[in-house]
């Protein structure tokens, strides 16, 4: 019978010829994979691990199973080459039987070093490199269920439901021989599986009937069945393995939304990166369990497990707890000719090992893929990939998330059976409420093609505050506004099938360096090390939780400068009294968004009550503005200043508050700010956006921007010499 050993301890880790005693998970990347643009080590490592053989019964096979290693490896045992594994986030087992002696020895090199065949190479986040989650020893019978194809684990159920009754589809595959294939659910009695030979393979089919059956229906049961099969060989039971699976139905409609089961299941939705602070992507179980309690405390039902394939621990925590998961492979940002191979095999990876997960909707063939355009040959890999996902999975959905440039007639649109965009109105270009009209032109153009959000947000570094918050400041307090747009835009709109925030937790990002804080992406609403909950946090809960509270934003606002200060408060009640310095000021009825207006003077003490719900923090008055509050000193004076004479318009003459469309109009004015904006597009999304295309929508919407806006998205200060150069040239400019 099965034998499955962790095989963590006492593994060597040498890097550049410093060798180091350590335990798995590792990664080399945990401190200069989030320290800022080209500071982390990318290359090759070695891990060594001396062990003596493991005691087996005669016929026995010994396995290495390797969870997560980042992102390419070559495994050798007492100096001979075992296995080649490409791909950072997926299992993967050599049979190391034949290799052993008593006294052993395991060589396992790893590299992250960019290549032109192994996604991902090109997106915004760190690439971590190592051996980052559990390794195991499997000693398991000569018969045994297969454990060769693709890192599954041989069984797969296929649960389909006909009014009443869900007929359960069983397929396992094996290794060497059996004589019966035996499998039982749940006390429900066991059943033969009528075993097959096709191409030296074997495998074992069945359907098992399980009358009114319970289902999984999300987060309210996230009821799971129990299957076991076993196989049999002369008399004997040879192996035995374990697993679980949910009765359910997934449905999309254009019009209508997300349905679980036959009823509608709006989905509220956050993307995860795995990664820590510190820690990089060797998570303890811990963590995952801390993560996955915190997007429940937010109210959310549904996880984009983004870019990658995710730890075994984080889908089966999915299952249990009742979220409904978008998993996907890291095809992403950039299209490499050299690459198709590897998407095919991430893409069987993914599929083989998470196929028995209730929670998991659909399988993802690509994110923002389009980024230098659409080829033949990337719509052929497309159509591959959406291939593989209906052979191996006939219930489940293929999807794509498309960046937001992509045109809405491309053919890569309609080719999977759902799909998202990523726009990021209101952050990166135009504004939050172009989000709206977005959607509401998609819908009218496609009423019949299903359409969902699979990625919007705004950075927010959770020390920098403004009483006047702007787009492109980094303030906690604009990330809060922009996203209480985001979800009144979302209650209106129900054919949007499911909207997926971007992010739940910082993550590292090497290519960034924004807002004094570099080698992160800022949009998550929890801080990267899981401490902070951010403002924007709370609107979520307001809108999602049903779990009373109220919430004073601004907390981290303490020193004002204004006389009268807004203090505004979430809640999922429907009404809030607002105390100063002990004295009740004012009740408001409504729902998730209170404001009140308070004159300060000193130091005070602000309160909100909701029945038994409170919170409470101190602001105060001050003469100054607090310079921790933003990015740079040279920033201060944006808050309250009037801009320098040399910015001020003049009267029927451009200035670098005319809109594009305005300076664009006069052909001297044209000409003087076209090499700008192509630095302005190549730095679109972080500097991401080199080589896009830029759609005729997108153009209007750019036309309608202030040139001020744009410049200071690009990261040009508005009071820079460079800008007073550019604002003196244009008042020179009569406009049209």
């Amino acid at each position: 019978m099965r034998t499955t050993i962790l095989w963590n301890d006492n593994w060597f880790f040498i890097k550049e010829n410093h060798r180091e005693k350590i335990t798995l998970p590792h990664t080399w990347n945990a401190v200069d994979g989030q320290t800022g643009p080209n500071q982390y080590y990318r290359g090759v490592c070695t891990y060594i691990k001396e062990f003596e053989k493991p005691v087996m019964e005669s016929g026995q096979r010994c396995y290495i199973e390797f969870r997560g290693v980042n992102s390419s490896s070559e495994v050798w045992v007492n100096g001979q080459h075992i296995t080649r594994h490409d791909g950072g986030y997926s299992t993967f087992r050599a049979d190391i039987t034949d290799f052993l002696a008593s006294e052993n020895e395991i060589k396992v090199y790893v590299s992250n070093e960019a290549n032109d065949r192994v996604y991902p190479q090109r997106a915004d986040f760190t690439f971590y490199g190592g051996i980052y989650r559990d390794v195991y020893l499997l000693l398991v019978d000569e018969n045994h269920f297969d454990l060769d194809y693709f890192g599954g684990n041989g069984l797969y159920v296929t649960p389909r439901i006909a009014d009443n009754t869900a007929n359960i589809d069983v397929k396992a595959y094996f290794t060497g021989g059996a004589d019966e294939v035996i499998v039982s659910i749940d006390g429900l009695g066991e059943s033969k599986l009528t075993i097959k030979e096709k191409f030296g393979k074997f495998v074992a089919n069945g359907t098992i009937k399980i009358e009114n059956p319970h289902l999984w229906n999300g987060v309210e049961d996230p009821f799971l069945y129990e299957i076991t099969a076993t196989l049999i060989k002369d008399g004997k039971a040879s192996d035995r393995i374990y697993d679980k699976f949910g009765v359910r139905e997934f449905a999309v409609d254009a019009e209508k939304g997300f349905f679980l089961n036959g009823k509608s299941y709006p989905l509220h939705g956050v993307s995860r990166h795995q990664d820590w602070a510190g820690v990089g992507n060797a998570l303890t179980k811990d963590m995952h369990e801390i993560d996955i309690d915190l997007i429940l405390s937010m109210g959310a039902n549904s996880i984009r497990l983004a870019h990658y394939q995710h730890d075994q621990y984080f889908y089966d925590l999915c299952d249990e707890k009742g979220i409904v998961v978008w998993a996907e492979i890291p095809y992403i940002t950039v299209h490499m000719d050299t690459g198709r191979d590897n998407t095919i095999s991430q893409m069987r990876e993914l599929i083989s090992q998470n196929y028995n997960h209730a929670s998991i909707m659909c399988w993802a063939l690509s994110n923002e893929i389009s980024l230098q355009g659409v080829t033949e040959d990337l719509i052929e890999n497309h159509k591959i990939l959406n291939d593989i996902v209906h052979e191996m999975d006939p219930i489940r959905y293929s999807a794509m998330a498309n960046l937001f440039l992509l045109e809405t007639d491309s053919p890569l649109v309609t080719l999977p059976d759902i799909r998202g965009y990523n726009l990021y109105y209101g952050w990166y270009v135009g504004e939050v409420t172009d989000n709206d009209k977005w959607f509401d032109d998609f819908h009218e153009k496609y009423p019949d093609v299903a359409i969902g959000l699979t990625e919007y947000g705004a950075d927010s570094v959770i020390d920098l505050q403004s009483p006047k918050p702007q787009k492109g400041d980094f303030t906690e307090s604009y990330q809060a506004i922009y996203h209480e747009h985001m979800l009144e835009m979302f209650s209106i709109r129900p054919y949007i099938w499911g909207t997926y925030l971007w992010n739940m937790f910082e993550f590292a990002a090497a290519g960034r360096d924004e807002a004094g804080d570099p080698g992160k992406n800022h949009k998550g609403v929890i801080t990267f090390d899981r401490k902070q909950k951010k403002d924007a946090f709370y609107i979520y809960k307001a809108w999602w939780s049903n779990e009373p509270f109220v919430h004073l934003c601004g907390s981290r606002y303490k020193d004002r400068i204004e006389e009268e200060t807004e203090i505004k408060v979430y809640s999922n009640q429907s009404k809030v009294t607002l105390f100063i310095d002990g004295q009740e000021l004012e009740t408001k009825t409504g729902a998730h968004v209170f404001t009140f207006r308070v004159k300060i003077s000193g130091n005070h003490k602000i309160k909100a009550v909701s029945g038994n719900c409170s919170d409470e923090m101190d602001i105060r008055k001050v003469s100054k503005p607090n310079p921790a509050y933003f990015a740079s000193l040279d920033e201060v004076k944006n808050w309250f200043d009037e801009p320098e004479d040399s910015l001020l318009e003049k009267e029927g003459y451009l200035s670098i508050n005319s809109s594009m469309e305005e300076i664009q109009a006069v052909p001297a004015a044209k000409a003087i700010i076209d090499k700008m904006m192509e630095k302005m597009t190549s730095q679109t999304a972080g500097g991401m956006g080199a080589g896009v295309k830029i759609t005729p929508e997108m153009q209007q919407m750019i036309n309608r921007q202030p040139l001020s806006k744009l410049l200071s998205q690009g990261g040009i200060k508005i009071d820079s010499e460079q800008t007073k150069e550019l604002n003196e040239a244009l008042s020179q400019i009569r406009k049209i």
